[in-house]
């Protein structure tokens, strides 16, 4: 008899019921479609991350002393244990803030997902194609939802890193999924992830951990569902218990939603509403580019006719992204940073990867412009709550006199998300400079026909070997 949840009209009761239960066939074809290349930007982004200097520091101090198992780490050629890939894996896609994220819940959904996934199944011989993609959509969908219960945003404005946060959810949910867990399992597996969820959001500032923090995530969602699977419990009701619950101590005076965790459960899909990036940079600051970029379609933009340019952001954006910069900026802090995006875009009209070289951070050109930037709160775009979290207005004044202004409620590609067709181009172009073409269209190849794969030997095998730095000569 399948075991059910403790209290199963709870919303944690609702939740592992339904995230136990989803299968292929009660996900629409378009969300399917969604998905495969949602974790086809992922797979792309773990592929560009592999061989950057802070993942390498990453994978050998890790590797230093877990040593070697059945799980790949992608892009190396070696393999380690599952928790500790799940680590790494999760460190790689995060390694150059390229990969999606969710504009009401801020979570990289990919860098949970993807890597509790791979190492899920490195130790089971059983796991197809459509196992997989049920099971990312399942993650993709709960992470989100437990975000909104938090009021989304709300947790970057109070220094937590909001992603670590819900994401031991998201992967929990994802692996619970893949191995089968049934509703009362789920619910355990809930419980145990919730008891591990953290970050703090001051690793922004410079640290590699940021890098990090969505892999402990992924790791312990991964640990959650296993020891639910063997019988280990967590704490029951864990969304709605009063005293040292989730909601209750995360949101505590701050009127977390519980309802937020299971409205329009099955008919709402959140996995359509994540964002795919355009920009190697913190999702917030997404508007602040795209409002350059238009005032540039205006008038060419020539740093030494910039006087001033100002920039107004949300709360959450303006705490998430602006302090003074001090040189050296590291790659982390400067692709948190709205003031460095927008020196760097005006110059190299882009945000991309030669924008975040270490030595493009540390040019002479950029320091000069740099002051000329300043960003101000504006608590009018905070009335809108979660939905206002992206809203920007941009003003450059030159030195002739004169002014151009741009605003926009949210990133373009919040409001317009990228479609399937650009997602592919992104991946194309990213893995460009460290796979060999014949490897990189395989992998395209073997995400976007997931669902139709009798295993996951072609596409580990894929992902698994050793890849180029975009950084090396």
């Amino acid at each position: 008899m399948t075991g059910k949840p403790s209290a199963p009209h709870g919303p944690t009761g609702q939740l592992a019921t339904w995230a136990a239960a989803l299968e292929l066939d009660n996900v629409p074809v378009p969300i399917r479609e969604r998905a495969k290349h949602l974790l086809l930007d992922g797979i792309g982004c773990a592929l560009i991350g592999a061989q950057l200097p802070w993942s390498r520091t990453a994978v050998e101090a890790v590797l230093d002393f877990e040593g070697t198992g059945s799980a790949p780490i992608v892009g190396w050629g070696t393999s380690t244990s599952a928790p500790a890939a799940a680590l790494l894996n999760s460190t790689l896609i995060q390694g150059f803030e390229l990969d999606d994220f969710h504009p009401l819940a801020p979570l990289h959904s990919n860098a949970l997902v993807i890597p509790a996934l791979l190492a899920a199944a490195s130790n089971a011989r059983d796991v197809d194609g459509a196992g997989l993609l049920v099971a990312a959509v399942a993650g993709f969908e709960v992470g989100p939802r437990v975000g909104l219960a938090l009021n989304g945003s709300e947790m970057l404005s109070r220094g937590w890193h909001s992603g670590p946060v819900f994401g031991t959810h998201a992967s929990a949910a994802a692996v619970g999924n893949l191995v089968g867990l049934d509703a009362a399992q789920m619910e355990d597996a809930l419980g145990l992830a919730a008891t591990q969820s953290g970050g703090l959001m001051a690793a922004q500032f410079g640290a590699m951990s940021k890098r990090m923090q969505h892999g402990f995530a992924a790791r312990n969602g991964l640990y959650a569902a296993l020891l639910a699977r063997r019988g280990y419990t967590g704490i029951k009701q864990v969304y709605e218990q009063p005293y040292g619950g989730f909601l209750s101590t995360f949101g505590e005076g701050h009127d977390p939603d519980a309802s937020q965790i299971t409205a329009e459960l099955g008919e709402r899909w959140e996995t359509e509403r994540i964002v795919i990036k355009p920009y190697a940079a913190m999702g917030g600051i997404h508007a602040a580019l795209d409002a350059l970029f238009d005032i540039s379609a205006q008038r060419a933009l020539v740093a030494d006719e910039i006087d001033h340019i100002d920039v107004e952001l949300s709360h959450a954006v303006f705490h998430h992204g602006w302090w003074k910069p001090e040189r050296p900026l590291t790659p982390t802090a400067a692709q948190m940073h709205v003031g460095y995006a927008l020196a760097v875009g005006l110059l190299d009209g882009a945000a991309l990867i030669d924008q975040y070289a270490p030595s493009r951070i540390d040019a002479n050109d950029v320091w000069a412009l740099l002051p000329r930037i300043e960003a101000h709160h504006n608590e009018a775009f905070d009335a809108h709550g979660a939905r206002g979290r992206g809203q920007t207005r941009l003003k450059i004044r030159f030195t002739d006199g004169t002014s151009l202004e741009s605003s926009h409620f949210a990133a373009k590609s919040a409001l317009a998300p990228l479609a399937n067709d650009e997602v592919v181009a992104k991946y194309r172009q990213l893995t460009a400079g460290v796979l060999d073409p014949d490897r990189q269209a395989r992998i395209e190849r073997l995400v976007l026909s997931l669902d139709d794969l009798p295993d996951l030997s072609g596409l580990v095998e894929g992902l698994a070997a050793p890849v180029a730095s975009p950084f090396d000569p």
